[in-house]
């Protein structure tokens, strides 16, 4: 029987061509690792509802296989989708009591995508409770454990996708990212996670954090993974204006920038501000440092670059970003309530009054629902500061003849459940808009995963993947977790 631990799309779909297996063989060994750890054994409790379909969905592909259709890479592939995307006939509930066992009415743009590609939706995954923290924590189900490490989180706020892609649940996930929340749980989990040029892929019926930062993307085991779902979701979507952006700027396939001597030429710039800030960074740094060499090892020049006006710019409430999402959230969550009168609260106010909020989650909502509105000074200052950013890495990069940024994905390994996680980076490609990749570059003394973060000019992610690729190939970093090893 296949072994699925660590198989690649790829590696799926020579098998399931041969005829050997079926995509109903590959779900059933994919929910027989989901029941042996995620409620039991390490009980990563990554992920909230199964389901029910996937078999059912998964004999329809295999039909059409067999028929001498498939639709592509992604046929019959199981994937794991974060809670905040709108699922017909399953919980999406943001992580969340206040919208528990809530069924919308539509499905989210990118799974439309996805399912019309073949893919087959096996689990939704855990989340921190309505985006809004980068440890994977809510009033809904608790905390998710990381597979690495059962005593620390998976990142966030998509830990879920994380943990659950880590552990094998599945081949690949979805999470968004409004500031860090696939690159983090990426690098904690020591996968890699892309968040794309503002406007690359659709926001249509997942439930908002900030419509200036939001943005969905794939979080995998390997990069050809990630390069084969942007290929699917990537795009024009009439219902999200800010899409219209991307078009001229989405490639072929993304999958054609996958090149092993891809560092070849590069020029990467190791950002000394986002490296070392206080003396509890030194632990990843010390990775961060490896991970340069070996960029040089596999032909890239790594030159040292400093850009003295992100000191400002990120210390005032993370280069904006958080401003935003404080900014936006009542408004925004709001109107998609408002959009689907269906669903068990009608408001931001509603959500609070019912008390039933994660109490490490309870302060942001209330400071976003003590905004009045949008409609003023600060708040247009705040995305004025997101152009002086961009301009600020721009200049830099042309300066210093740079193709990419490079820097940890986080300051710090993953902390105790339970405490705070300190040490983000994800402002600079959240606030300037601009494209950012985590890719595994090693582990802590003690095994938790550190990421390396490569930054690009405005759709620049073929670029970022090739560089990725090529160093993902070149070093080998990504290992499976020792808590969750096969089950048969």
């Amino acid at each position: 029987m296949l072994q699925v631990m660590e198989a690649t799309i790829p590696q799926l779909q020579a098998v399931l061509a041969t005829n050997a297996i079926t995509s109903r063989d590959l779900v059933a060994l994919y929910l027989a690792r989901i029941a042996a750890y995620d409620q039991q054994g390490p009980a990563l409790n990554a992920l909230s509802v199964i389901n029910e379909k996937a078999l059912a969905d998964a004999d329809r592909l295999d039909e059409e296989r067999r028929s001498g259709t498939v639709r592509g890479p992604l046929h019959g592939i199981p994937i794991i989708i974060k809670d905040n995307f709108n699922t017909i006939g399953m919980q999406t509930a943001a992580g969340s009591r206040v919208l528990a066992g809530w069924m919308p009415p539509d499905d989210a743009r990118l799974l439309i995508q996805l399912r019309a590609a073949g893919a087959i939706i096996l689990a939704k995954s855990n989340m921190h409770e309505f985006a809004r923290g980068i440890s994977t924590i809510g009033s809904l189900f608790g905390a998710t454990r990381n597979p690495y490490a059962l005593e620390r989180n998976p990142g966030g706020s998509s830990g879920g996708t994380a943990a659950a892609i880590a552990a094998n649940f599945a081949a690949v996930g979805m999470g968004t990212d409004t500031c860090g929340s696939v690159r983090i749980p990426a690098a904690h989990n020591g996968l890699v996670g892309i968040r794309g040029t503002q406007g690359l892929v659709s926001r249509s019926g997942i439930i908002p954090l900030s419509h200036s930062m939001d943005i969905a993307g794939p979080i995998g085991r390997s990069v050809t993974d990630v390069a084969i779902v942007l290929d699917v979701i990537a795009g024009y979507d009439p219902a999200d204006p800010q899409t219209a952006a991307c078009v001229g700027h989405v490639p072929d396939s993304y999958t054609d920038a996958l090149k092993l001597d891809g560092l070849h030429g590069a020029r990467i710039g190791m950002l000394r501000e986002l490296t070392v800030k206080v003396p509890e960074d030194e632990e990843v740094a010390a990775v961060i440092g490896a991970a340069a060499a070996e960029l040089q090892a596999a032909g890239a020049t790594v030159v040292e670059v400093s850009i003295p006006a992100l000191r400002a710019l990120l210390a005032y409430g993370d280069g904006g970003s958080s401003l935003l999402i404080t900014q936006d959230f009542k408004a925004d969550l709001n109107a998609y309530l408002a959009a689907r009168p269906g669903a068990p609260v009608r408001s931001l106010a509603q959500v609070l009054a019912l008390n039933q909020v994660d109490a490490r989650v309870v302060q942001g909502l209330l400071d976003a629902e003590a905004v009045e509105s949008r409609d003023s000074k600060f708040y247009l200052e705040q995305l004025a500061l997101r152009n002086t950013m961009r301009d600020a890495v721009l200049v830099a990069m042309a300066e210093q003849q740079l193709n990419a940024l490079a820097f940890p994905t986080i300051r710090r390994k993953a902390n105790l459940i339970g405490l705070t996680q300190a040490g983000s980076n994800s402002a600079l490609s959240a606030g300037s808009g601009l494209p950012a990749l985590s890719v595994p570059c090693g582990v802590t003394a003690d095994g938790v995963p550190v990421g390396l973060e490569l930054l690009g000019r405005a759709w620049s992610e073929p670029l970022l993947l090739q560089y990725a690729f090529a160093y993902e190939q070149a070093t080998g970093h990504r290992r499976a977790p020792d808590s969750t090893p096969p089950v048969f």
